[in-house]
């Protein structure tokens, strides 16, 4: 269907939240979905686990579209690590190779050797990954996290009311480039 500019400045055959990718070219933005998470989460758990808030859900326009993603979480420890994975649907996604009884993941956090887990600093967890998801459904992209031990936390939150700790946000940003 054409675009088309009505007198009242109106615009039809435009998708919702979408150009055609005919209007735009090869490697245009086509839709941009972002998450915030701005309050905290901790976790125990030695398997991956959801990180709330930091979920994104995209309908590509075009099977041959890659969908760009971009996160940045904010982690906190003792002196042991968190690991994120990025996760489409239920697979994750730009995660180091296995070997041996290495956890695969797509960033680590890694606490700072201190006498007591009570030293929690802050660390900064960056991935940006082109993903090729092949479909016109529906896609949730999101964080998950896990610990090898301990207590692991998100946009700082142990909870100590110290001048000197700091309260973060974290995100995810889910882009769709035409092909």
């Amino acid at each position: 269907m054409p675009l088309v500019l009505d007198g009242n400045g109106d615009i039809t055959g435009l998708a919702t939240g979408a150009l055609p990718s005919n209007v735009i070219g090869a490697g245009g933005v086509l839709q941009v979905v972002s998450a915030t998470k701005t309050d905290t989460f901790s976790t125990s758990s030695t398997t991956f686990t959801d990180v709330t808030g930091l979920s994104v859900s995209i309908t590509p326009t075009s099977a041959s579209s890659k969908i760009l993603v971009m996160y940045d979480i904010k982690g906190s420890v003792g002196n042991i690590q968190i690991a994120f994975a990025l996760v489409r649907d239920s697979t994750q996604v730009y995660i180091g190779n296995a070997s041996g009884n290495r956890r695969r993941a797509s960033s680590v956090v890694g606490g700072i050797p201190e006498p007591s887990e009570s030293y929690r600093f802050p660390q900064q967890g960056v991935a940006i990954f082109l993903d090729s998801p092949a479909t016109t459904s529906s896609i949730t992209y999101k964080i998950q996290a896990v610990v090898n031990s301990g207590t692991g936390y998100v946009n700082p939150g142990d909870d100590q009311d110290e001048n000197y700790r700091a309260r973060t946000a974290s995100s995810i940003t889910v882009m769709e480039i035409a092909a």
